[in-house]
């Protein structure tokens, strides 16, 4: 080996190594950080049951507060019939948890003055310059009568594209057979053997569900982010990921595609039916091409695998207002943002808000949920939950892989378990008695 390539080998590993040591959170005692040990323990209780009915064959749960890590477990098995029990760094597709990474990527962006939230998409991807809507039939019509197709009233934006009221679906609209001609359905990318980029050109002539502004339509407006952070950087989506995202917050087991020496890591997915759970067939959406497949595609909307503790420190940076451990990715300012509601009524029927890029808890009573005001989070097609609560100073994920998921009430009774084991303060001072 020659001194140049020592010192290149020697240059990568103390990059690797910051990042190696990053990815371990802080732990501590759940009551440091007013959190009972005895609730913790319902929690734990719940979850193995839903493991030991056979409705979920794995799944491990994180929650984090005041910035520490009270609880990580691993419960079941990532693979039932290998026997392959599942551990806490078990690898998961996050599936639509991707957005949250785009958004972050677009509004770093949009820190540097190099994307405005109100420039028009068109300005970075011309063939968005002029869009149409199509209009659903009149009631009483025949069925497969051919849809009306009108202009759009005016250019989608960046901010329509991350609060979903661009009304582009996933193809499923008024005009879902033209969108099945093209080849241009579901939030799925990993099989293609050309880049997203090449998709959205194609989806701009396509007639769009709604008229921007108009409706929250949910879709592919984030994979169309993830093409425009491209074209402003000059990089592909997963460069971009991680040389200005996961490489300096350390989460290395964040990616599109999984290296063939980490299949083993990679939780299979499973299908509820009949109320019991069956290895997925699907072969995109069950196990998938995300360690054997083109890896050409890199979805901004869907495409990325990680684990509990990766994702939980991507979310503790947000929690933080846009910075952790003296790496700062945003302001303070853009993360308050990102984090209200910018959509009035149109969301979830106006129970929830929905910001740049997650959903918005406005009000306690009308969102019906545990939480608090201003708490915000999504989730994944693979049955995967998350929120970041910043009254509670909280960060808590389920991640299993599910789909579908049935009528699951898993999510609820987890949201209700990880509340009540609160009982204190972040600081871990005893709340005074009433």
């Amino acid at each position: 080996m020659t001194r140049r390539h020592l010192f290149v080998a020697f240059s990568a590993l103390l990059l690797v190594a910051p990042a190696l040591r990053a990815e371990a959170p802080p732990a501590t005692a759940p009551e440091s950080v007013g959190l009972s040990s005895e609730r913790l323990q319902r929690l734990r209780s719940v979850m193995q049951q839903y493991v030991d009915q056979g409705q979920v064959s794995g799944l491990v749960t994180y929650v984090a507060r005041n910035g520490r890590v009270a609880h990580l477990e691993a419960f079941g098995k990532a693979d039932v019939e290998a026997g392959r029990p599942m551990q806490k760094d078990t690898i998961f597709r996050v599936a639509s948890q991707t957005k949250a990474f785009t958004s972050v990527a677009v509004m770093m962006l949009v820190e540097e003055g190099r994307i405005g939230l109100t420039d028009p998409v068109s300005k970075f991807i011309p063939a968005f310059e002029k869009t149409t809507v199509a209009l659903p039939p009149p009631a009483g019509a025949v069925a497969g009568s051919p849809v009306s197709v009108v202009p759009a009233k005016r250019p989608i934006t960046i901010r329509d594209l991350l609060t979903h009221t661009a009304g582009i679906s996933y193809g499923h609209g008024p005009a879902e057979q033209q969108w099945k001609a093209a080849g241009i359905q579901h939030w799925y990318f990993a099989d293609r053997n050309e880049p997203v980029s090449a998709v959205v050109e194609r989806m701009a002539a396509l007639p769009m569900d709604a008229q921007p502004g108009e409706k929250y339509v949910y879709g592919y407006n984030t994979d169309i982010l993830g093409v425009v952070v491209e074209k402003v950087s000059g990089l592909t989506l997963a460069e971009f990921l991680q040389k200005r995202i996961t490489g300096p917050l350390g989460l290395v087991d964040t990616q599109f595609y999984l290296p063939p020496a980490q299949k083993d890591r990679l939780a299979t997915v499973y299908a509820a039916k009949d109320g019991k759970i069956e290895r997925a067939t699907d072969p995109k959406t069950g196990q998938g091409h995300y360690v054997e497949g083109p890896r050409v595609a890199f979805a901004g909307g869907a495409g990325l695998l990680s684990t509990a503790r990766d994702y939980g420190r991507f979310l503790q940076m947000l929690l933080n207002g846009g910075e952790i451990d003296g790496v700062r990715l945003l302001s303070p300012k853009t993360v308050e943002l990102m984090t209200v509601n910018h959509v009035g009524t149109l969301f979830s029927d106006g129970t929830l808000g929905f910001g740049l890029g997650f959903d918005v808890i406005e009000d306690l009573g009308r969102a019906g949920r545990y939480g608090s005001e201003g708490a915000f989070g999504w989730g994944g097609a693979y049955h995967t939950t998350y929120w970041a609560d910043p009254k509670e100073k909280m960060v808590v994920l389920l991640m299993t892989q599910l789909l579908p998921a049935g009528n699951s009430d898993l999510h609820a009774r987890f949201r209700a378990l990880v509340y009540q084991a609160v009982v204190g303060p972040p600081t871990g001072v005893p709340a005074p008695r009433r």
